[in-house]
C-alpha cells in the first residue's frame, strides 16, 4: 500500500502582498465564547492567522503542530489564532458547535475563531484551509503560505512557518517569505 502525502496545493487567490499592512478584525467569536480581535493581542510580538475547518483532513493533521508551535513561542510573544471561514449552511460539520467539540478534542492552547461571512478570508485573501498569515507587531505581513512542507509530520524537511517567526523575533528580513499553501479549497462566495 502507498502512503499519500501529497495534497493538492490550492489555487491562487491575490492575497495581501507582503510589507502590506493587515486588515484588522474585532469581534470574532472564539469556542470558548468570548469575542477576539487585533486589540486583543496588542501585546503579542507577531501574530500567526490560520484558516482551518473542523472537516479538511489537513487542518485536522495539524492540530498538535499547531499547539506546539503555541507552546514554544507563546513566552516569545507569538500568538496562533485559527479562523474557520467555511460556511456552515454549505458544509455542516463547520458549524460553531462543531468548533468547539473540535477545539475541546485536540486541547487548542489558542482562540480557534468564527470567520462569518468570510471577511477576514476575503480581506487577506486565503485560499485553502491550512493558509498561514504571519503578522509581525506593526502587524504587517511578514509570511504567507503553508506551515511546514508535509502533511505527515514524519516527513517534513521545511519548517517555513518556524523559520518565519524566528526571522521575525530577530527583527530580520523573512528569508523566505511565500510559499504556496496546500490542503482543503476555501470556498469563498
Amino acid at each position: 500500500m502507498i502512503a499519500i502525502d501529497h495534497v493538492e496545493a490550492a489555487p491562487r487567490r491575490p492575497t495581501l502582498s507582503i510589507g502590506a499592512q493587515a486588515p484588522a478584525f474585532e469581534g470574532l467569536l472564539g469556542t470558548d465564547g468570548l469575542r477576539y480581535g487585533f486589540a486583543g493581542f496588542a501585546d503579542r510580538e507577531a501574530l500567526v492567522l490560520i484558516f482551518s475547518s473542523n472537516r479538511c483532513p489537513t487542518a485536522k493533521a495539524y492540530a498538535e503542530r499547531m499547539n506546539a508551535l503555541q507552546d514554544e513561542y507563546g513566552d516569545r510573544g507569538v500568538q496562533v489564532v485559527a479562523l474557520n471561514s467555511n460556511d456552515p449552511r454549505l458544509y455542516p460539520d463547520e458549524a460553531y458547535a462543531r468548533m468547539v467539540e473540535r477545539a475541546a478534542d485536540d486541547r487548542y492552547a489558542f482562540p480557534y475563531l468564527v470567520d462569518d461571512g468570510q471577511r477576514v478570508a476575503k480581506a487577506y485573501g486565503a485560499s485553502c484551509t491550512f493558509h498561514v498569515f504571519l503578522l509581525d507587531r506593526a502587524r504587517h505581513l511578514r509570511y504567507e503560505g503553508r506551515f511546514d512542507d508535509s502533511r505527515l509530520p514524519s516527513r517534513v524537511t521545511s519548517h517555513d512557518l518556524q523559520d518565519a517567526i524566528d526571522d521575525v523575533l530577530a527583527r530580520r528580513e523573512v528569508r523566505v517569505s511565500r510559499t504556496r499553501p496546500f490542503g482543503c479549497s476555501l470556498d469563498l462566495s
